[in-house]
Formats: structure tokens, sequence, C-alpha cells
């Protein structure tokens, strides 16, 4: 099982954790947000691969901001199955 942590751009929730076991998303929670809407997320998609993911959440806005909470786990997803594959991969806009 492959742990990440994900810093949100744009969004009311400041980061996305979850595991990845092989390509299935398990175990997702956001910090801050709304709570009740994020939950549900989470325990809607719990199991679901990072294409399907991808397929569904990618491109989904929130009001006027260019992105989501949603469309930002599709993102993290996608970087936490790059960087399980590659360990010298660094997330884009992560300042270490």
């Amino acid at each position: 099982m492959f742990h990440y942590d994900y810093l949100t751009e744009n969004t009311c929730s400041q980061m996305i954790s979850f595991d990845l076991d092989g390509d299935k998303v398990r175990n997702i929670s956001f910090t801050g947000g709304c709570n009740g809407n994020l939950k549900t997320i989470s325990s809607l998609l719990e199991g679901w691969t990072v294409d399907e993911i991808e397929k569904k959440l990618t491109g989904i806005i929130c009001g006027r901001r260019p992105t989501s909470c949603s469309d930002q786990l599709a993102k993290a997803v996608r970087a936490a199955k790059t960087a399980s594959e590659d360990p010298n991969y660094v997330p884009p806009d992560y300042d270490d």
C-alpha cells in the first residue's frame, strides 16, 4: 500500500490524503472543505481505480474557481500513481 498526501490549489480543502493499493484508491480523506460533501465523495469512490476517478472527476469546477475538490482529487490520484511508479517524482508546485 502506498500512502499519498496532496496539497490542493484553489479549493476550500487544503489537502487530500489516501492510499493506493495497486491501482485502487482507498481511505480518501480531505483536510478542510465542505465536510459532509467530501465525506460522501470519499465514501462513494472507495476502491475505484485511478483511471475511473480521473474519467469521472477531471474538469469539474466549483463556482468561479478553475477547479474543485473533485478535480483536485483526480489530479492527486494521477500524481500518486506516478509517484508510486517513480520514487524520484516530485509533484508540480511542491516547495520542498
